[in-house]
């Protein structure tokens, strides 16, 4: 059998086969069959080579119409079949889905709770610039010229053809001495707002972050009243029943400092996975404002004497929720966020 006697029989056979395709899944058979490399159309194609060339001519027009004829069968079947699948499987007796409604993000939802405890305590809130310059960051808080904080490894700085000294402001601090050059004491105020630094991302940490500072300036302040503040304030946010140490720390705006622990409110001080099995979870850093950063501000250190603290937000939301991955609080994951 010559192949235009081959190509004529096929034709007969894939028009009666036509008629027969009745569903998607014939549909696919036929493509099976017919349609792919080693389908009965490409078999003809291969033996077109073995053709006398004056013969070629119309032995390849009749292919071309052949394989024409399948393929416009086919996408007409599948177009067909796929809109009915389709169809059969739209319900219009099912009741509609409920719109899912937003949230507040946990991180805003608990920088508003400190916020309103804190100026139910009479602080006032203030907000200062993301980008800063060296002095209020670094230079009028007490930071020594080769305070390692000033390295790159740890600032963004930005590039700036005027100036070499604007950096992303490494924590709100910075604020604290906008307030005190521009307000006269008393002061008592907080500050939150996000900070930047150049760490590497993890599970406890992150480039990009959120803070609450505190800060209080008038005659006669003391270590006594940082203490009754921070104590008030935490019993109020976390546990009534809390107890509280004191650890001598180190902060250049600071003398003396400190680190506050709280006894866990999760497990009572009994030792669980949040509190790493100590019982007791740090809960901020703080002490009294060093004479210096006062005089850089315009204060008069012999006049005045004040007391700043400050936390992590996200280290909050961690300690509240039980979330051991700090990452998971911006990776905008609906399973995450639909808890709160």
């Amino acid at each position: 059998m010559t192949l235009i006697e081959q190509i004529a029989a096929l034709r007969i056979e894939i028009d009666r086969e036509i008629p027969l395709i009745d569903s998607a899944e014939a549909a696919d058979r036929f493509r099976l069959r017919h349609l792919v490399k080693k389908g009965t159309v490409q078999s003809c194609v291969e033996g077109l080579r073995l053709v006398p060339r004056e013969e070629k001519p119309l032995v390849g027009k009749a292919l071309n119409e052949l394989r024409t004829r399948a393929e416009d069968a086919y996408a007409t079947a599948q177009a067909r079949y796929e809109q009915k699948s389709e169809t059969a499987t739209l319900d219009l007796t099912l009741p509609p889905r409920g719109q899912r409604r937003g949230a507040v993000h946990p991180i805003t939802q608990t920088i508003d709770r400190l916020v309103d405890i804190f100026t139910s305590m009479g602080f006032e809130v203030a907000e200062g610039p993301d980008v800063e310059d060296d002095t209020h960051n670094f230079g009028k808080l007490n930071f020594a010229p080769d305070h390692p904080a000033r390295d790159m490894q740890d600032t963004f700085f930005v590039d700036n053809e005027d100036r070499a000294d604007v950096l992303l402001r490494t924590h709100t601090s910075s604020v604290q001495v906008r307030v005190m050059e521009s307000m006269k004491p008393p002061i008592r105020c907080i500050m939150p707002g996000r900070v930047y630094r150049n760490e590497a991302v993890s599970a406890r940490s992150l480039a990009e972050f959120h803070q609450i500072e505190g800060l209080y300036i008038d005659k006669g302040v003391s270590m006594a009243d940082l203490k009754g503040t921070i104590m008030a304030f935490a019993r109020r946010f976390y546990d009534e029943n809390a107890t509280f140490r004191f650890r001598a720390s180190y902060f250049p705006f600071t003398e003396p400092s400190c680190e506050i622990d709280m006894s866990c409110f999760l497990c009572k001080g009994e030792g669980c996975r949040i509190c790493k099995h100590s019982g007791w979870l740090e809960i901020c850093g703080a002490g009294m404002v060093h004479p210096s950063v006062l005089e850089a501000s315009g204060i008069d250190p012999t006049e005045y004497s004040g007391f700043a603290f400050g936390f992590g937000v996200e280290r909050v939301v961690l300690m509240l929720t039980g979330i051991d991955d700090i990452r998971l609080l911006y990776e905008n994951d609906i399973r995450v966020l639909s808890q709160f």
